[in-house]
């Protein structure tokens, strides 16, 4: 799913890490919720592009 492979190269790029989820989880989870959204817009604005580039 083109979602979840782009938050992964996302946190894995910026180096959210599972030790930084055991020693900081409230900054874990504010980087990880960053990369969501940023995965979010990006497969959104896709969908649209296709959708109307079909039209």
């Amino acid at each position: 799913m083109l979602f979840l492979r782009l938050v992964k190269q996302m946190a894995d790029a910026e180096g959210i890490t599972e030790t930084l989820k055991a020693n900081d989880q409230m900054e874990w989870v504010g980087r990880m919720n960053s990369c969501r959204d940023r995965a979010s817009e990006t497969v959104y604005h896709q969908v649209i592009y296709t959708v109307r580039s079909h039209r």
